[in-house]
């Protein structure tokens, strides 16, 4: 791991903003970092309010959204929403399609096939709309880049409405309305929102013009929230905004498909974290075993016996995805093995048996272990498909599009992309993703980093330095978890292993007299660093640990040294 701490602020900044809010130095420090350096920037941090929200009619093409819509709505067109197949598709598709139910009978939802139509817009799709005198689609989470789709739509009489978050390519489709802060004409302040975000905003338009307010929307936040942290956008600005108030909606009244998911958790409290690894898998799962449409029709359930059936479905989606998961990445590394691949720039894998929903779990894990930009590809139909992910620092999606000549499709984020290529293309696309990567990729970002927000001693984490820590959430890009660095700690003489095959550190450290018990996953094979009273450098964030009804802090460790 590669320490890198965060460079020295103003401190007449951070003194300042101390002196204003009465806090301690180190949270000024933690709030500058973050962008926030007065006293009022401060109160919209710590005190996100739904009057934060900027104006949904500053996005481009937002008012021509609102009065297709509106007309449709008093023509008795048939209207379909749709959607991708993954959390932000699947949630966006459930409220666009919830909303518009409250203002029309005539409301359908559609989510591609995964294996069948692949992702995004398909012509399978508008066939379908076609075949049912559908008369407009409300596209989300998918469509910037569906030029040739969108006109095909027109020539059936067919209009489009695009929600989507992702780049747009040279062309932008000539539909009713696209919106997407990432068009270089839409002068949308926040340009962050996820495919859910986009949608919201929509909605929020439409309610404007029918005189509802913020709060009449507010049943919907949750569905937001939960997209905002699975699609791994920043947690800044406006998505701060709403996945505040989005989690609160989960915590205090969550739809009856999020309890019949939750009905086996024993959380009190949900945070951003939670949703990422509790519920957006099992919504994911759907689409990756089954059928997207699984995931929306839960979202949607208002009987609980009924949600808790789908969500009994769904569980065993998620158990295969888990069985699936295992044994390709297992079959991936062994691959990479031997053909001795471990010494590239790039991991890229294929087998044309791998299961085509869990590839980019696939990549995730492949990544974490060999921390390269890392492709992995499956046979679907006549072409190859593939997942890619790639490494803090290093855009994947800039690096696809320099191998654009070997690819039928493509499409993502910086971190996060997938693509389709001809089979035939497929070894002179791998050695052409390895040249670009070698030749652009600075050397350093192959090396995880461990960014440290500040050095502090055990003797400054008090109960009211977490307190206030706390109210940093939610956490998530932009606004990471604090991660802190002490010196010169020694274990008090019972540090372990725990966990099957002892994969974890468990110890109590001391420096100065104050000790503070210590939980390093997956940091066990580094138990010898610690024991014997050495004295060592360590990284973590600070935790909350429950054990027989006490609750006490906890160091959670990142590394040792």
């Amino acid at each position: 791991m590669r320490w890198t701490l965060k460079p020295q602020l103003d401190t007449a900044i951070i003194n300042n903003l101390a002196e204003a809010l009465n806090v301690d130095v180190i949270i000024a420090s933690l709030l500058v970092q973050r962008g926030i350096e007065t006293y009022d920037q401060a109160k919209k941090f710590f005190r996100p309010s739904l009057e934060d929200l900027l104006d949904p009619f500053l996005m481009k093409d937002m008012d021509r959204a609102v009065s297709r819509i509106d007309n449709a709505i008093s023509d008795h067109e048939n209207i379909m929403v749709y959607g991708d197949y993954d959390v932000d598709g699947t949630t966006s598709v459930a409220l666009m399609s919830s909303y518009l139910e409250t203002i029309s009978s005539q409301v359908t939802t559609y989510i591609p096939d995964r294996y069948a139509e692949g992702y995004g817009v398909s012509y399978q799709g508008i066939d379908y709309a076609s075949d049912n005198d559908i008369s407009l689609i409300i596209a989300l989470d998918c469509g910037i880049k569906a030029v040739e789709k969108v006109a095909y739509a027109k020539s059936k009489g067919i209009d489009f409405i695009i929600c989507d978050h992702h780049r747009p390519g040279d062309t932008i489709p000539d539909a009713a309305a696209v919106l997407d802060p990432k068009r270089e004409d839409c002068e949308y302040p926040y340009k962050e929102l996820c495919g859910c975000g986009v949608g919201f905003k929509l909605i929020q338009a439409l309610a404007i013009k029918k005189g509802q307010t913020i709060d009449d929307l507010l049943v919907y936040l949750d569905l937001v929230a939960t997209a905002i942290g699975a699609d791994i956008v920043p947690i800044t600005g406006e998505n701060r905004v709403l996945a505040y108030f989005g989690l609160q909606v989960i915590n205090q009244s969550p739809r009856t498909g999020f309890k019949a998911m939750l009905s086996q958790v024993k959380k009190e409290i949900l945070t951003i974290t939670d949703v990422v690894f509790i519920l957006a898998p099992r919504i994911n799962a759907a689409g990756r075993m089954k059928h997207g449409l699984h995931a929306v029709n839960l979202l949607k359930e208002e009987n609980p016996e009924i949600a808790l059936q789908y969500a009994s479905e769904i569980e065993t989606y998620n158990s295969d995805r888990k069985d699936a998961d295992k044994s390709i990445t297992e079959e991936a590394l062994v691959q990479i093995i031997q053909n001795s691949e471990e010494d590239k720039y790039t991991t890229v894998v294929y087998d044309e048996n791998w299961h085509k929903g869990v590839i980019g779990i696939v990549a995730s894990r492949l990544t974490e272990t060999y921390y390269r930009p890392t492709l992995v590809f499956t046979k679907s139909g006549e072409k190859l498909a593939a997942s890619a992910r790639s490494v803090k620092g290093f855009d994947v999606y800039n690096a696809l599009d320099a191998c654009s000549d070997y690819i039928e499709q493509f499409g993502g984020h910086k971190y996060a992309a997938g693509l389709t290529l001809k089979e035939e293309n497929y070894e002179v696309f791998k050695q052409k993703f390895e040249e670009t990567v070698l030749s652009t990729i600075d050397k350093k970002l192959l090396t995880p980093e461990i960014l440290i927000d500040e050095i502090i001693e055990l003797d400054q984490i008090t109960p009211k330095f977490f307190r206030i820590l706390k109210q940093f959430a939610p956490f998530g890009p932009g606004n990471m978890t604090p991660v802190f660095m002490t010196e010169n700690v020694k274990d008090t003489g019972y540090a372990k292993c725990v966990g099957a095959d002892d994969k974890h550190l468990k110890c109590k450290v001391q420096k100065n007299g104050l000790a503070f018990g210590v939980i390093g996953f997956n940091l066990g094979p580094k138990l010898d660093l610690i024991k014997g009273s050495k004295s060592v450098k360590v990284a973590y964030t600070i935790d909350e640990n429950e054990w027989n009804g006490t609750v006490s802090l906890q160091l959670k460790l990142k590394d040792i040294i």
